[in-house]
């Protein structure tokens, strides 16, 4: 790892050999034009991420630079990138809110990101050692036949050097929103939920109600996003972290994750529909109405029960995250996260015989010098959830689809389970023929 850290680096140094010049353009865009202060820490975390992904740095370098480089940067006076203020007459709730041009603040951020990359080039620093079990993450995701990709998925197996947690409880955090009507609110989602979860104090004690907290936070600033800029999105989502022998499952909507261990699915959640019964029986209470317009719709219009964004039909369509937290004893076999575009054609019993299948496939290489090594991680890194997602697609799935899957035990045990399973299967299959006849 620290011989492909080194060589990455010498490589982004050939890159940017100096800072960014005032004028120039960004090597990446930000997101948004204006961000407020409590958006710079996930805007500029996903720029740098986004940065140095797409030049190939390995994951615990680039959570680090990122950390390093945000932490110098807010550290600075931010005053010279203050947007002025908008003489507006409905201007009374953004005058207490200070904005920042993004394009410059984030030049600054770009630039302490060189720089620390230039001093570690030099001087190189010791990368901590990777304990993670969670390193292996299969993610496939198609527009299908909508107009628009509206999904968003964020996998962060270095939750804790992300955001310069060292409490000696490892942390990986997974995530799938799925948005509507444009793609504002599962972006916003995907960029600053996990940001929102790290802030909270309740984070190692009680990671259902940090979660909770997280998921309001984050709707209650997009809530002044979608203000400023006339915003109509919403999304639907579904994160889970694992937390040293703990994984806490959070939603909102109809995404889901579910379980698998020992071959077989473990329920993690009920996903959020309008017609479920105590959906529609919230939804009622508070004045609103479920009716039935192709599918279920809440008023009449979205058909999500719960999700960040849908202001116009708050509170009926609830940003309340529900949790569920599960016990892991090390014979878990992998979780899965999907949107409802894959669950809406695939049912949960199905998915441990399709990933299986997709395991066993032998794994395209090129070249005759392809190692076994080489196939199965070819296999990990795409094929078992582009494999689920075409038999979505196939299955009459016509949304957008997003699969990802997170291996919680070594490949060989899982092939070596299932080939066990079909051995003890064969026995009593044969035992049942050779019995007499009663």
């Amino acid at each position: 790892m620290e011989e492909e850290a080194r060589c990455f680096l010498g490589k982004f140094v050939d890159e940017f050999p100096a800072a960014l010049e005032e004028g120039s353009p960004l090597p990446v865009s930000p997101l948004s034009r204006k961000v407020s202060l409590e958006e710079l820490h996930g805007e500029s975390l996903e720029l740098g991420l986004r940065l140095l992904a797409a030049r190939g740095a390995p994951a615990i370098l680039s959570a680090l630079l990122c950390q390093a480089a945000l932490s110098q940067l807010l550290q600075n006076d931010l005053s010279p990138f203050h947007c002025p203020q908008e003489a507006e007459a409905n201007q009374e709730e953004e005058q207490r809110v200070v904005l920042l041009q993004s394009e410059a603040v984030q030049r600054l951020f770009l630039n302490k990101l060189i720089d620390l990359a230039l001093a570690w080039h030099q001087t190189f620093l010791k990368l901590p050692p990777s304990t993670s079990r969670f390193r292996r993450c299969s993610v496939h995701a198609i527009k299908n036949t909508r107009r628009k990709m509206e999904d968003k998925h964020l996998a962060l197996a270095e939750f804790n050097q992300l955001f310069g947690i060292q409490d000696g409880v490892e942390r990986a955090y997974y995530a799938v929103f799925d948005g509507h009507g444009g793609v504002d609110a599962a972006t916003y989602a995907a960029t600053h939920l996990h940001v929102a979860l790290s802030k909270q104090e309740t984070l190692q004690s009680d990671a259902s109600t940090a979660f909770k907290n997280a998921f309001q936070n984050t709707d209650d600033i997009f809530r002044a996003k979608a203000k400023r800029e006339r915003l109509r999105s919403g999304t639907t989502g579904v994160a889970v972290l694992i937390q040293g022998q703990e994984l806490t499952v959070a939603w909102l909507g109809d995404s889901q994750a579910m379980l698998v261990r020992k071959g077989q699915a473990v329920t993690l959640m009920d996903p959020h529909k309008p017609e479920r019964e105590d959906e529609k029986q919230r939804i009622e209470d508070l004045g609103g109405c479920i009716t039935f317009m192709g599918c279920w719709r809440v008023n009449g219009t979205y058909a999500v029960s719960r999700a960040i964004g849908d202001f116009d039909q708050k509170p009926y369509v609830s940003g309340d995250a529900d949790c569920s937290t599960t016990q892991l004893f090390g014979d878990e076999d992998y979780v899965l996260l999907a949107c409802d575009g894959f669950f809406d054609a695939v049912r949960p019993s199905m998915v441990p015989h399709l990933v299986l299948d997709a395991l066993q496939q032998p794994g395209d290489t090129e070249g005759e010098g392809a190692t076994p090594q080489k196939q199965s991680e070819e296999i990990t890194g795409l094929r078992v959830a582009q494999q689920l997602v075409s038999h979505a697609k196939a299955a009459g799935s016509s949304d957008n689809i997003t699969v990802m899957l997170v291996f919680l035990r070594p490949l060989e045990q899982l092939l070596s389970q299932d080939s066990s399973t079909e051995t003890t299967q064969a026995t009593q299959d044969s035992t049942s023929q050779d019995a007499p006849q009663q």
